[in-house]
């Protein structure tokens, strides 16, 4: 059986301690530990030692990630007032809930560019507010 060695930062992450402590623990003898280049490695066996907890428990269980998709759309709006620009800032910026939204207006061209980031759902739902707004506005 392979056995787990440990930095000396993870098990200062392990046991909650300073890693200055886990260094002074290896330097003093309490903790044994191997020289591999300029730092240590802790074999999980004298970390049990030190602790009086079994090896196992300091297997740590990979994290398990729940997938996020992330998009960005950015929408163009060409011969919109300044007036109806502002409108539609105020409307999406005011009803943001787990999107990002900004807006930029070219007055001299009369265009307007809105940048939502979000999740697909959030952005799907504020790109028909955006065209039920400027059919209506």
């Amino acid at each position: 059986m392979e056995q787990e060695l440990y930095t000396v930062d993870q098990v200062a992450d392990l046991l909650n301690l300073h890693v200055r402590t886990v260094r002074g623990y290896v330097r003093e003898g309490k903790l044994k530990a191997i020289r591999i280049g300029k730092q240590y490695r802790i074999s999980g066996d004298d970390l049990a030692a030190l602790t009086g907890r079994p090896a196992a428990s300091f297997v740590r269980e990979p994290v398990r990630r729940e997938r996020y998709v992330e998009v960005s759309s950015i929408v163009e709006i060409d011969a919109i007032s300044p007036e109806s620009a502002n409108r539609l800032t105020n409307a999406l910026i005011g009803g943001a809930s787990g999107i990002r939204v900004e807006s930029i207006y070219d007055a001299p061209r009369g265009r307007m560019k809105v940048i939502l980031v979000g999740s697909m759902e959030r952005n799907m739902s504020y790109l028909t507010m955006i065209g039920a707004l400027l059919e209506h506005g």
